[in-house]
């Protein structure tokens, strides 16, 4: 990857310069599903984004709650130039267990982040997909939906997470 081509990135309507304008303190309320349209959680989350590796990457790191109990997770985001794609790196302490899901997804438009990844439900299922959407929804408010995706069966909506910045 030359110094170039990331900068280039870096520059207003490039994939890293979308990942850079998301840096910054977070609070929110984080909503969880676990079966369609039945809210099964909503708690208050916290989260900070930071830029890293001179901007080829941003790491999100939050603590929530669920069902009562304390959540914090970490996640990793970039866009590999060579790719081109976006890439992801996720861990938490509920949903991944002590696995870490890796996620990627096309190129495509810099205002949104998107990415699929799958995980295992046991030894005689197939894997399921997992979706991670990022949009900034305006200067200080960010949205992180998360989904599940079934074997053959269509998205639903699993954490929605609505982040607004902190003073």
């Amino acid at each position: 990857m030359s110094q170039e081509r990331l900068q280039q990135s870096q520059s207003p309507g490039g994939p890293h310069h979308f990942l850079t304008q998301c840096v910054g303190d977070w609070e929110g309320m984080a909503r969880t599903w676990f079966e369609p349209d039945k809210v099964a959680d909503e708690s208050p989350i916290s989260g900070t984004i930071r830029s890293v590796l001179d901007g080829r990457f941003v790491v999100h790191e939050y603590t929530s709650s669920l069902g009562g109990k304390p959540l914090t997770g970490m996640a990793t985001l970039g866009y590999h130039l060579d790719g081109p794609q976006f890439t992801m790196a996720w861990v938490d302490s509920f949903h991944m267990g002590s696995d870490i899901m890796a996620l990627q997804g096309e190129a495509g438009v810099s205002d949104r982040f998107s990415v699929l990844g799958s995980y295992y439900t046991g030894e005689q299922s197939p894997r399921w997909g997992w979706r991670v959407d990022l949009e900034r929804t305006g200067p200080d408010a960010l949205v992180i939906t998360h989904f599940n995706i079934q074997p053959g069966e269509a998205a639903q909506k699993a954490i929605e997470i609505q982040y607004r910045r902190r003073g």
